[in-house]
């Protein structure tokens, strides 16, 4: 299987999907399961880091003079 690189998360998150859905059909060879479970956790990584910076970019947007302030959703 060759490496890509993946430019965004919805990129990763959807080859992560694809090899999920390899792994469940259990239609592969052992080391082709191998390869793609490697390459699933390096996907995986691939969203965490995402979604933790994603998250650390809303808490900077939150915070004002140094404390959080969080405001109610209102959907007008």
């Amino acid at each position: 299987m060759p490496k890509k690189k993946y430019a965004t998360f919805e990129d990763s998150l959807a080859a992560l999907e694809q090899l999920v859905s390899q792994l469940e059909q259990g239609d592969i060879s052992l080391e082709d399961s191998l390869k793609s479970f490697e390459r699933g956790v390096t996907l995986t990584r691939i969203c965490q880091n995402a979604l933790q910076e994603a998250e650390q970019k809303v808490q900077l947007l939150i915070e004002k003079n140094g404390t959080q302030t969080l405001e109610p959703f209102t959907d007008e």
